[in-house]
């Protein structure tokens, strides 16, 4: 049975650099300035970046590369991309509900970060500094303001005993508070228990954080307007469709490059720059015997470039089907990486002059995750001069690094519905009220994020609906329908027919074996692993109900894959080997190398004549 892969008129982008910057912009998001860095200071500093490459040559590249050729050869979303392989279109799905989950919850960052720009525009100084504000406690110092005292751990540590006694104590004092020292003394409970106003300014005055999940509490308003105010931009970036699109992501991808840029030289002249930079890249082989620094190396791959959630193929499908996309994605992988690494200067620079300027370790000051972007950064900016200005280049650069992917992340959600149902794009107007109403009601469902309770809602979000097995087994399932259902052989023959050439024999060795197998490999290991969500900031447990709605979000995708191949597979007539035929490997004749063998024919008569 043949059928003809048609598609309702579609946009293209204007240009192939249009394609690229797209790539970049989505790619290229906060994981590589909040995330890779940490990782690589905390699993053996330079020693990382073997695991990462190893990573990125075996399963990052070959599913980028995959991808975008994957949407190319269709020119179809992340829906319709499986009409070579119909039994495995559950991945499709999955992607397409992970996405939704995504878009709630990411954008969420973006509105915390508005905020911090806010304060920082219409202030005489940014707010965090002192402990003059409203939301301050009593236990309010600043980390800058040493406290004269010793701490029985750092008692401890000089005798290198567990238990302190009178002796330690007395022969320390002797030894240690004389001199300028003279008026210190032994650390109270009262003095442990002082927190920054850097902190405080995040968890009173931009979260209002309530005591848990169990009390939701009211909305914060303001972080309600700025989420508003952000969809608002996400929806104004995409509604018109790509070739719009492809016009903003040269703002939205370059801008933050120059901020970095800039970000970098004031880094670098900064007094302790050196030493935090000693502590992101200094190697430490010995960790990599360790398994978590592997299995760390592959999720970073995995999360910074986006794969698994239908945008790749989205952004993939509006290209002509002659573009060389193998070469293309070769190069924003190697532009992805190379940010990871360039942001980790910036940010080390950074902390190693907050760790100088407050007298402690690297270790002490840096932070992962939203910690380093609202707590860690915010702080090592306050010794400096016009900590305003710096303070606006930095959330400036957090906002269009999460715009572009959020927006991108968007469009291959949208793309994959309106190119399943392609009478949405048919009405006048359906796409832009389709976006719209998507957004409004994404909006809603993300109050939940912005309430007294809502960082906790967020964590949830984070650490189930896009969490690491559920990407994992998305990947393995899409790997598994090219490389063993449609067949190697064939998707190298479908490549060629697009690029002019067969690529090189590693993707194959990739696509069949290696990709899989790590996918797989690291999916059961994580799983092994598992440990309830907690989280160690705010001392805080998650109620059974809370865990049993994050696995509900993880399930929400996994499912659709084994629960669409069971369903069509019984919907489909025909004995097991038609059933086999049709849904693994059914004759679909390509549009794009249908017009190819009929130019090539036209060619051959004209040269004949």
């Amino acid at each position: 049975m043949v059928e003809a892969a048609t598609v309702a008129e579609r946009e293209q982008w204007s240009s192939w650099a249009d394609f690229i910057m797209s790539c970049i912009g989505y790619a290229i998001g906060l994981g590589n300035v909040w995330r890779f860095p940490y990782l690589c200071y905390q699993n053996g500093g330079g020693a990382f970046l073997i695991p990462y490459c190893i990573s990125l040559v075996f399963c990052g590249a070959p599913l980028f590369i995959l991808e975008t050729s994957w949407g190319q050869l269709l020119s179809v979303g992340g829906l319709g991309m499986f009409k070579i392989c119909p039994i495995f279109k559950g991945v499709g799905i999955a992607a397409a509900v992970m996405a939704f989950w995504l878009n709630i919850y990411y954008i969420v960052v973006l509105s915390w970060a508005a905020t911090y720009l806010y304060n920082s525009f219409t202030m005489t100084d940014v707010p965090w500094k002192n402990c003059d504000h409203s939301w301050n406690t009593p236990n309010c110092r600043s980390e800058y303001v040493k406290i004269p005292c010793d701490s029985n751990r750092t008692i401890a540590e000089f005798f290198n005993v567990k238990v302190l006694t009178h002796d330690h104590i007395h022969e320390y004092k002797k030894q240690f508070f004389v001199g300028d020292k003279i008026n210190w003394t032994v650390c109270s409970t009262a003095d442990l228990s002082v927190v920054s106003p850097v902190k405080e300014f995040w968890n009173h005055r931009v979260l209002g954080i309530s005591a848990g999940l169990e009390h939701p509490g009211g909305i914060r308003w303001d972080l309600a307007f700025f989420l508003l105010i952000v969809w608002i931009i996400c929806y104004l970036c995409i509604f018109k469709g790509v070739k719009w699109t492809g016009k903003v992501v040269y703002l939205t991808a370059s801008f933050p490059y120059m901020m970095l840029f800039c970000l970098l030289i004031r880094g670098l002249t900064l007094e302790g720059a050196g030493v935090g930079l000693e502590f992101y890249l200094k190697p430490d082989f010995s960790k990599l015997l360790e398994s978590k620094v592997w299995v760390d190396a592959v999720t970073q791959v995995f999360f910074s470039y986006g794969l698994g959630l239908g945008a790749l193929v989205a952004l993939g499908s509006y290209n002509k089907f002659n573009n060389n996309v193998y070469k293309q994605a070769l190069t924003v992988c190697f532009v992805n990486s190379g940010t990871s690494v360039f942001a980790g200067f910036v940010i080390f620079s950074f902390i190693g002059f907050m760790a100088t300027q407050q007298e402690k370790s690297v270790a002490e000051v840096a932070q992962a995750g939203p910690g380093l972007l609202f707590l860690a950064y915010p702080s090592g900016i306050l010794q400096l001069p016009y900590t305003q200005f710096w303070s606006c280049l930095f959330f400036l650069m957090v906002l269009f690094l999460g715009v572009d992917s959020q927006f991108c992340t968007m469009e291959g959600f949208f793309t994959a519905i309106i190119d399943e149902f392609p009478q949405i794009r048919q009405k006048k107007y359906g796409r832009e009220i389709f976006v719209g109403v998507i957004c409004i009601i994404s909006y809603l469902i993300g109050l939940t994020t912005v309430t007294e309770g809502g960082f906790y809602v967020f964590q949830l979000f984070d650490f189930y609906a896009a969490s690491g097995w559920a990407l994992l087994w998305l990947l393995f399932f899409e790997c598994i329908a090219i490389s063993w259902s449609l067949g190697i052989d064939r998707w190298y023959e479908h490549m060629k027919s697009m690029i002019g050439y067969y690529p090189s024999g590693w993707w194959k060795f990739c696509w069949v074996f290696a990709t899989p197998a790590v996918c797989f490999g690291v999916l059961l290991f994580g799983l092994v692993k598992y440990q309830p969500l907690r989280i160690d900031a705010y001392n805080y447990d998650y109620p059974v109900w809370g865990h049993v709605f994050g696995w509900f979000l993880s399930l929400s995708s996994m499912l659709c894959i084994p629960g669409y191949a069971i369903w069509i597979w019984f919907r489909t007539p025909g004995t097991v080997q038609e059933k086999i035929k049709l849904l693994c490997r059914p004759d679909i004749e390509i549009k794009g190398a249908m017009e190819n063998a009929e130019n090539m024919e036209m060619a051959d008569c004209t040269h004949q004549a």
